[in-house]
């Protein structure tokens, strides 16, 4: 499964790698509305909390639904601007049909595909629909939708304020630490853009992102995400790419018809292990989830073994242990080494521990 962004004819030029600080806070929004999604951000998003005033939280929590679960896509610029401000500036330029409709994809949730036909601000039936849908999800999601779909102007100024007092409250020092690396690695990703082209560029976001070309074809940019969807980029003018120092492990990617392509991935972090490809994490699983390989990993992560002496404690043929070792070793879960003309087979303790959080990994991407 994969996001797929058609750049067919797009000049490298047209991929675009810069910071935003309106996708950061956004960031960092959801950070402090699922802090469960990010284990290594649980100090910062507990300080956090801790500190801002009830008031504040009250509001936060009043709108958190436009970055918890999904995110308005004008919260993910596809031209970040070079200040705050500023990017909320463009906001503030956008139409009330087109900002609403943004709010609403992350207001009603997965149903928001039955809003894109018509306008709910301007078609009876659609407002009916979206304050149905919105209803669904929550109180406070209806109420937000009923606020919108009456007032636009109103509800858009509530939100700018409480973007501006974010920033205030601790977006700004934040924001101060991070963008040294944020830009660095910008300034890093378009180097390797123009010097090597796309195909290092994206392979450099993550293992997850590739650039797939055919010769004299269609050029691809794929996103390994839990999803079956697709995009274009060449009417847009092309992709922006935002890194994050608080998007781990989410790669976001805006790709709704009449938007710019956006995707706002996680700066690399020392330390801190390569995403790992859906496919391979169902591999993995797949691997481990027949009874006899199950078996023969136990044994396995007690020590070393040859094929012989697997076969022997499980009463199963050498020719049985062999085909069941090649599964686990095209998946990863395997290390072998040799002792004299014997083969000493192990699990890999450290793939095979990092699975369920791969998997999670995978599924939160």
């Amino acid at each position: 499964m994969s996001l797929t962004i058609d750049i067919t004819g797009l000049p490298p030029e047209r991929l675009l790698f810069t910071p935003s600080p309106l996708a950061e806070l956004s960031a960092m929004l959801h950070v402090l509305a699922e802090p469960a999604h990010h284990p290594d951000l649980h100090g910062w998003a507990a300080a956090t909390t801790a500190a801002i005033c009830p008031e504040l939280a009250d509001r936060l929590l009043e709108a958190d639904f436009l970055w918890r679960s999904s995110r308005a896509d004008f919260l993910v610029p596809g031209l970040p601007g070079a200040s705050l401000a500023d990017e909320l500036d463009a906001v503030d330029r956008l139409d009330d049909e087109t900002y609403a409709a943004a709010s609403l994809v992350a207001t009603c949730g997965s149903s928001r595909l039955s809003l894109r036909s018509r306008s709910p601000l301007a078609d009876p039936a659609a407002r009916e629909r979206a304050r149905d849908l919105a209803l669904a999800r929550g109180p406070r999601q209806a109420a937000f939708a009923d606020r919108l779909l009456t007032d636009p102007p109103a509800v858009r100024a509530r939100i700018r304020r409480l973007l501006e007092d974010c920033a205030e409250a601790f977006f700004a020092d934040a924001w101060r630490q991070v963008l040294p690396g944020l830009a660095a690695d910008a300034r890093h990703k378009a180097d390797l853009l123009a010097r090597r082209g796309p195909a290092e560029a994206l392979a450099s976001i993550s293992p997850a992102v590739a650039h797939h070309a055919e010769e004299a074809g269609p050029a691809r940019i794929v996103v390994d995400k839990l999803q079956d969807n697709s995009t274009s980029a060449v009417g847009a003018g092309g992709v922006t790419f935002i890194p994050t120092a608080f998007g781990r492990p989410h790669l976001v990617v805006v790709y709704a018809r009449g938007w710019r392509p956006v995707l706002q991935y996680p700066v690399a972090e020392p330390g801190l292990p390569e995403p790992v490809s859906l496919a391979l994490v169902q591999q993995r699983l797949e691997a481990l989830a027949h009874p006899v390989r199950l078996r023969l990993a136990r044994t396995m992560a007690r020590g070393a073994h040859t094929t012989g002496e697997l076969a022997e404690a499980w009463q199963l043929t050498a020719p049985e242990v062999s085909r069941h070792l090649a599964v686990l070793r095209k998946a990863g879960l395997l290390s072998t080494s040799r002792r004299g003309r014997y083969l000493l087979h192990r699990l890999d303790l450290t793939t095979s521990g990092r699975l369920g959080a791969d998997l999670l990994e995978a599924v939160l991407r």
